[in-house]
């Protein structure tokens, strides 16, 4: 789960992810889904902006964005109540981060992991960029 572009020349990106973030969450389409919790592992990763040449930057959290954010966003999503498909809550969660223009790109992985005897997890990735001009 990367977000680094596969071509030089655009800006370079700091790559911060969160990985398999465990929440219980009200969603699914189905009846028996419906008035309980089910466990979802949620990962994201996301570019911000980072200055070219630069060996080392300033030890300072303003230079990035901070993953607790992106994890109290996720956590306040899924509190909000039922949603039906995992596809809309990787979408909340993008239009979420990307509200922070310092983000560039985002992508977001939600997996339900407890649907299938055989099989880890089922669920959606999807990618997002910025509609922000690039600074």
């Amino acid at each position: 789960m990367s977000v680094f572009p596969p071509w030089p020349d655009q800006p370079p990106l700091r790559c911060v992810f969160v990985r398999d973030l465990l929440l219980e969450a009200n969603i699914g389409v189905f009846a028996h889904e419906q008035g309980v919790t089910q466990r979802i592992c949620v990962n994201v990763a996301f570019g911000v902006a980072d200055m070219p040449g630069l060996d080392v930057g300033a030890d300072e959290l303003d230079r990035t964005v901070s993953y607790e954010d992106v994890v109290l966003l996720v956590r306040d999503l899924v509190r909000q109540g039922h949603v039906q498909l995992v596809e809309t809550l990787a979408e909340r969660i993008a239009a979420g981060m990307l509200a922070d223009t310092r983000i560039r790109v985002a992508r977001i992985r939600v997996e339900k992991l407890d649907i299938f005897a055989d099989a880890r997890a089922v669920g959606v990735e999807i990618e997002r960029r910025s509609p922000h001009p690039v600074p």
